[in-house]
């Protein structure tokens, strides 16, 4: 047994386009994610993150190269990768004319587990996921938000070594995402590996070893969070709260062309690059625009690298990926 839960060497699946042309969805992709790990794919609508995983979690096949789960074959092996791993998608698997209860009960049965373990489980995957409320309901009478805890709350009933997450946190409010990203945690230092993509990037930057950013099929960069913050060297995040938001704040703030900016209620959020001197300089002219109530200077965010390596707004995606 190797150190890496994934493997994937010269990766390529190629769709046909409009008009026949072919489009490199994932274009010889490489890398490995070491066992035990929180590894976090990245990149904007389009990328190929969804091909990526599909091909990886045997739902596509590849075209050319080749990908390892737990030291199973992809293309080979597709009965045993699947033994291997526990996949949320975009797309909401879940039977809907089956209650919650039912359908835990369900996946537990065809992962192996029976009798009491099986409503043992399920129950206390209910309590965590805030399900037990709904348990007797039938997965069609639910919002879109509850079948997505559902669907997620699977991935605790299992113990394959590899779990596959596509966007876990859709549909949770803060209280509960918060707890599931403990969990994940959690079951990481206990052996697991997790991979994720997700939308919300500060969720990406609180729990990943490792980040891979892909755009148009291809890896941009790879790395620790320390590692990804340095490809933004001279790129400072400055936030201004005031007592009032001084009048044309958002025209001084313009002029002093900032990467982005952000308002919010009384604080002025903007990311710019400059020189350590000139950023001092930078704060000094917002403070003097009204009384400051506090001033926070700091190194760029996981959505600065984002944004300066894809040339994406600072969301991953806000849907399903066309490939």
């Amino acid at each position: 047994m190797t150190d890496f839960a994934l493997e994937v060497r010269d990766l390529v699946k190629v769709y046909k386009g409009r008009g026949g042309r072919p489009v490199r969805a994932v274009d010889g992709m490489s890398f490995a994610v070491r066992r035990g790990s929180i590894f976090g794919l990245l990149g904007p609508n389009g990328a190929g993150k969804t091909t990526l995983l599909k091909t990886l979690t045997t739902l596509l096949e590849p075209t050319s190269g080749s990908a390892w789960i737990d030291g199973y074959d992809v293309a080979r092996q597709p009965i045993e990768v699947r033994r291997s791993i526990a996949l949320v998608l975009q797309e909401t698997a879940i039977e809907l004319f089956l209650s919650v209860r039912d359908n835990l009960l369900t996946y537990a049965r065809f992962r192996g587990l029976r009798g009491a373990e099986a409503q043992r489980r399920s129950e206390e995957v209910m309590e965590r996921f805030h399900l037990t409320e709904f348990a007797g309901r039938k997965a069609q009478d639910l919002s879109g938000g509850t079948r997505r805890r559902v669907q997620v709350a699977k991935v605790f009933l299992a113990d394959t070594p590899v779990v596959f997450l596509d966007e876990f946190s859709t549909g949770m409010d803060p209280h509960l995402k918060r707890a599931v990203m403990e969990s994940l945690r959690a079951e990481a230092a206990g052996g697991r590996t997790i991979i994720l993509t997700t939308q919300v990037l500060h969720e990406a930057e609180e729990l990943c070893d490792d980040i891979l950013i892909m755009n148009r099929g291809r890896e941009v960069a790879r790395g620790d969070l320390h590692s990804l913050k340095l490809l933004s060297a001279g790129m400072y995040e400055i936030a201004v709260t005031f007592e009032q938001l001084p009048a044309a704040i958002e025209a001084e703030v313009a002029a002093l062309e900032p990467l982005r900016a952000l308002f919010n209620q009384n604080t002025v959020e903007m990311t710019v690059r400059a020189e350590e001197t000139r950023v001092l300089e930078i704060v000094t002219v917002l403070a003097k625009k009204g009384r400051a109530l506090h001033v926070e200077v700091s190194g760029p965010s996981l959505e600065d690298v984002f944004l300066q390596l894809t040339g994406e707004p600072g969301t991953a995606e806000s849907g399903e990926e066309e490939r």
